[in-house]
């Protein structure tokens, strides 16, 4: 199946976005939270040792990252 090509602005003829509304999933002030993916050997680590000490591996991950930054703000001082 081939789409037919509108030569005004290059979109297929059946996409039409007449009755659509701008900014209609737009939430102002939203915040992204972006996916992080561990290594398999690193995820495991950490889940047994947030698993040993009873608490979630991102608070044990957030801990981790919380102490290197105040390495790396310590030494950039």
């Amino acid at each position: 199946m081939t789409a037919s090509i509108t030569p005004d602005d290059g979109m297929p003829a059946e996409i039409d976005f007449s009755k659509g509304v701008r900014g209609k999933f737009h939430h102002a002030g939203a915040t992204l939270r972006m996916p992080v993916y561990l290594d398999d050997e690193v995820q495991s680590f950490l889940a047994e040792r947030a698993r040993a000490k009873g608490i979630e591996v991102a608070a044990l991950v957030n801990s981790l990252l919380r102490k290197d930054i105040e390495l790396i703000q310590a030494v950039a001082k």
